[in-house]
């Protein structure tokens, strides 16, 4: 275990002056824990630029879904029947660790986009805090919302990402948003 396992409660201390702001980014699918992108976040701890703060779930209920390859989506639609609110995990980041996390999930590219949501940290007081998330690009979030059935998962726990696949072992011929285009348009 980590000293982050050890300590989930850990705030991270105050910038000192002339560091660079932090962001607080949560974190629901493979970038948690556990899962095949969490080496990124590992990598950035290592070099001062991410700290795990605690688990921490949304403060209202949002759709969470898989798309190709068992990808975790999390969508930008409030309200939405079907849905629960999401578990994961509450990150500390540079604007450096933020560039990474961008280029991970292709924010430059239209496959997923950095906004704001409210949580609650596991253990806090009940107060909502505003951070950041990764949600589905809203060019195609209603689909996915359709595409899988109107139903949300609470968390992507290793039961709901059984059968991911890994970017590099995706087929390369076409581009993600290509892929998910053809999930999107077919029967589920």
């Amino acid at each position: 275990m980590g000293a982050a396992d050890e300590h989930p409660q850990h705030q991270p201390s105050p910038a000192p002056e002339g560091e660079a702001k932090r962001t607080l980014v949560f974190t629901y699918g493979t970038l948690k824990r556990g899962f095949s992108n969490h080496c990124l976040l590992q990598d950035l701890a290592r070099a001062g630029d991410a700290a795990f703060v605690a688990a921490a779930a949304t403060a209202e209920p949002l759709p969470l879904v898989c798309g190709p390859y068992r990808v975790p989506f999390l969508l930008n639609l409030p309200g939405e029947h079907g849905c629960q609110r999401v578990r994961g995990e509450l990150y500390s980041v540079t604007p450096h660790g933020l560039a990474r996390l961008d280029e991970l999930e292709g924010v430059s590219r239209a496959h997923y986009e950095r906004l704001p949501v409210s949580v609650v940290v596991d253990g806090g007081e009940g107060a909502a805090e505003e951070v950041v998330a990764y949600y589905a690009h809203r060019g195609y979030a209603a689909e996915m919302w359709a595409r899988s059935g109107r139903r949300g998962h609470a968390e992507y726990s290793p039961a709901v990402a059984a059968g991911y696949v890994r970017r590099v072992d995706r087929p390369q011929h076409l581009t993600f948003l290509d892929q998910i285009r053809v999930f999107v348009s077919s029967q589920s």
